[in-house]
């Protein structure tokens, strides 16, 4: 189904929508409106999914046991010592 809408764009967008047409991109600049709406719809549809993604890496981190600070620390310092080590690296 098909519904027609007036909408308002600004010269500059009226001008890039009937150079596609003139370039033979697009058939119409109706067409031009669409196919940028449908990215927009897709790319929010992405960044949703994406989001709610990383709202379940979260929750699922947050379940997971923690380490203590001090083992932390320790980690943190042997694994920046074995990196300076690779790149011969001296404090």
């Amino acid at each position: 189904m098909t519904v027609k809408i007036s909408v308002s764009i600004s010269d500059q967008q009226a001008e890039y929508a009937r150079k596609q047409v003139a370039e033979g991109r697009f058939s119409s600049t109706s067409a031009v409106i669409q196919q940028a709406l449908e990215a927009k719809r897709k790319e929010d549809e992405e960044y949703e999914a994406e989001k709610e993604a990383f709202r379940t890496l979260l929750e699922r981190r947050a379940k997971g046991g923690f380490v203590p600070l001090s083992m932390f620390r320790e980690n943190m310092m042997r694994t920046l010592d074995q990196k300076a080590g690779t790149f011969d690296l001296d404090d």
